[in-house]
């Protein structure tokens, strides 16, 4: 709601796949946040202004569109299960990010991303309420298709009880 320019508008979505590929290398590619811009349509630039251990910070810019935007954010990677993201920027009034991995009984890759979103202006949530849905699953394919490039091509079949399309 929206009370005298006061917006709490929040989103959040859930998206997992199963991937032929170990646990340890899918969390490799996404902890990997610096290259993202060379796989990711949306990323524009990422840099990792500090490292402290298992926690790292970033700044990066994102466009949807005409649509470019800047924000800060706060990684802790919990290797090879977890990786939490969250961020305080203007941007949002609450921004979180969970990526986890568990291995299935073939050796393949349970991954799933859920975000929590909570932006400050109405504006932001319009244009990205509606797309959102479709970027985390957009997201999940970039990071597929760049496990192919990275550890080469499928090594293990996904079985039909656990499909590899987004789940809904």
């Amino acid at each position: 709601m929206c009370q005298a320019g006061n917006c709490q508008i929040v989103a959040s979505h859930k998206v997992s796949r199963v991937l032929p590929y170990e646990p340890e290398q899918v969390f490799d590619l996404v902890a990997d946040v610096e290259r993202y811009p060379d796989f990711l349509p949306w990323w524009v630039a990422v840099r990792v202004s500090q490292r402290d251990g298992e926690v790292y910070y970033t700044d990066q810019v994102v466009r949807f569109g005409l649509v470019r935007e800047r924000f800060s954010s706060k990684t802790v990677l919990r290797r090879p299960e977890r990786i939490d993201v969250t961020s305080s920027d203007r941007l949002f009034r609450h921004f979180s990010l969970a990526w986890t991995f568990d291995s299935d009984l073939e050796g393949n890759c349970r991954v799933a991303l859920a975000v929590d979103l909570e932006f400050h202006s109405r504006l932001f949530h319009e244009l990205f309420g509606r797309v959102l849905p479709h970027t985390l699953g957009g997201i999940i394919s970039a990071f597929e298709t760049r496990a192919c490039r990275v550890y080469g091509p499928l090594t293990r079949t996904v079985s039909a009880a656990q499909p590899g399309a987004p789940d809904r």
